[in-house]
């Protein structure tokens, strides 16, 4: 009966655990999704030329405090493919 209790109790830890892999994997797809959006406004930044410079300026405004930390993290890429393997645990 011990061992039933303790399985039952190891099973809703690992479906309900919410600060496990999943949530660190799904900060990680949401930190990539805002450096893509970031990327596609103000890569002119990074010397993207894009043709929407212009009318991105206008979100300048909203996203200026990430701006800063923003240009630092692609700076400092080295390697994308690198980065995309060690959040995903596997050797290029």
């Amino acid at each position: 009966m011990k061992e039933i209790l303790e399985n039952i109790r190891l099973f809703f830890v690992g479906a309900l655990d919410m600060q496990g892999k999943a949530h660190g994997h799904i900060e990680n797809e949401a930190s990539d999704t805002m450096d893509q959006f970031m990327l596609l406004c103000f890569g002119d930044l990074l010397g993207i030329d894009l043709p929407t410079t212009y009318y991105a300026l206008e979100l300048l405004p909203y996203l200026g405090e990430d701006l800063v930390k923003w240009n630092m993290r692609m700076s400092d890429k080295k390697s994308i493919w690198e980065e995309k393997a060690g959040k995903l645990d596997i050797d290029p």
